[in-house]
């Protein structure tokens, strides 16, 4: 496709998994929140994103990242598309107007409910791109790179750009749905719904686990040592947990 001039696509997802967990006591509940703060520091993030960025085919300009108090953490990246030419005598307004359209963020948050001991982890990454750039192709790295129970997804291309002739192009790739760019073996293991609008070129996806095997779920607690009620118990708050994220709504 031969545009004129520079590529003016905006294309924006938004990626946001919870990990939900069972941390008994209210010691446990604390110090689940102290295992994600390592596990997922600032530090970590960054790393993340780092590959993120080569995959996506573009360049880091700049960091920035917070670890917070009492939890959580922030990563920012700016990022330009790696395809485009710089020379010597390029001004600095090129390039801060670039930066206006080209970022990638993550932000976590770890919480847990006073009353069931469920824990849950939440993680939100938004990449900003422009151009020839496109950050669907990561997403089974983003899903494998996290605990993923439940997703959501959101996926836009706005403004539009010109061909040779002058033509409008709003957008400049195929796309039906946002699990076409998700490996068919993730999406076994996953109920998923789509709710897309074709005319405006938005498109959303939501993901939740189908299994649930109880050791993967329990924080500073041994399975062996439970009954098969409290077991029951368990998974069944687990699993009316995900089931108000994944709808969005309180229904228990």
């Amino acid at each position: 496709m031969r545009l004129y001039g520079f590529n003016n696509l905006t294309k924006s997802l938004s990626f946001n998994i919870y990990d939900v967990c069972y941390a008994k006591s209210s010691s446990d509940q604390l110090e689940y929140i102290k295992y994600i703060d390592s596990q997922y520091s600032s530090e970590r993030l960054t790393n993340i994103l780092y590959k993120l960025t080569d995959m996506i085919g573009a360049r880091v300009l700049n960091v920035a990242k917070q670890d917070y108090e009492p939890q959580g953490a922030s990563v920012a990246f700016m990022i330009a598309d790696s395809t485009r030419e710089e020379t010597d005598d390029e001004t600095p307004e090129i390039i801060v107007g670039h930066l206006d359209k080209s970022h990638i963020t993550v932000h976590t948050y770890p919480e847990f409910h006073p009353e069931t001991s469920i824990a849950t982890f939440r993680v939100d990454i938004d990449i900003e791109t422009c151009g020839e750039i496109s950050p669907l192709h990561t997403l089974d790295y983003l899903i494998g790179s996290f605990d993923s129970d439940i997703i959501t997804m959101d996926y836009r291309v706005r403004g539009f750009t010109r061909n040779v002739d002058g033509e409008k192009l709003f957008l400049d790739h195929d796309i039906t749905s946002i699990q076409d760019f998700i490996d068919e073996a993730t999406l076994d293991i996953y109920n998923a719904t789509d709710i897309n609008v074709y005319q405006a070129n938005m498109f959303h996806t939501r993901m939740m686990i189908k299994e649930l095997d109880i050791t993967n779920y329990l924080f500073n607690t041994n399975a062996f040592e439970l009954s098969q009620t409290e077991r029951d118990e368990i998974l069944d708050n687990l699993r009316k947990e995900m089931i108000e994220i994944y709808s969005g709504k309180n229904i228990y």
